[in-house]
């Protein structure tokens, strides 16, 4: 039987993110948000299928990737228009709802968490299964997002920072990171505490 053990995740813009450790294996629940968007997860174990986990950053996908000298300039050089993958779609969904009003930096750290968890072995094995995972993420009611805004800048920024965070054409300024938290909150994780890019601070 795996104990669990509850931890507290807050974000700027969503409920925040948070990925399994392997001992124990945790997986957190959030509540319905607060008036100030912020919420308290609840762990659980979750079994994954660690062998169909996709590696996107392959010298293939690299080499396709544009090349740019800032994120910045990288983000104008991606398509807005990624309604042909359910992935990627959900991928940005979630960069747009924890992170949209963070700097580039902030919300590709965050996509790169997504990324992270669908990589680990300890989450489901696709960005969808990551966003939806059962309590997983507060913006998620009844397995579906809130409507976006298609043409606003917001998600524009967020499509493409999820083709380079999948692409892994340009890498996460707190690589390895699976777990932040809003700055405005101190909770006593004992994880290792990477950085603090943007109003998160992320931990692996």
């Amino acid at each position: 039987m795996v104990a669990t053990a509850a931890f507290a995740l807050f974000s700027a813009d969503g409920s925040g993110a948070a990925a399994q450790a392997k001992d124990p294996q945790i997986v957190v629940h959030y509540p319905a948000q607060t008036a100030d968007q912020t919420s308290t997860p609840y762990a659980s174990e979750t079994p994954v299928d660690a062998a169909a986990i996709a590696a996107p950053e392959s010298e293939e996908s690299l080499s396709a990737s544009p090349v740019s000298d800032t994120l910045g300039e990288l983000v104008i050089n991606h398509p807005a228009d990624i309604s042909a993958s359910r992935e990627l779609n959900c991928l940005a969904g979630a960069i747009y709802f924890e992170s949209k009003s963070e700097p580039l930096l902030g919300q590709l750290a965050v996509g790169w968490v997504i990324v992270a968890r669908s990589r680990s072995g300890r989450f489901p094995n696709s960005y969808c299964g990551v966003v939806y995972q059962p309590s997983q993420f507060s913006f998620v009611r009844g397995s579906a997002m809130p409507a976006v805004d298609r043409n606003s800048r917001g998600w524009k920024n967020a499509s493409a920072i999820a083709q380079i965070a999948n692409d892994g054409s340009w890498r996460s300024p707190v690589e390895g990171a699976l777990y932040f938290h809003a700055a405005r909150v101190s909770p006593r994780w004992r994880m290792a505490r990477l950085a603090q890019v943007g109003n998160h601070v992320f931990y692996r």
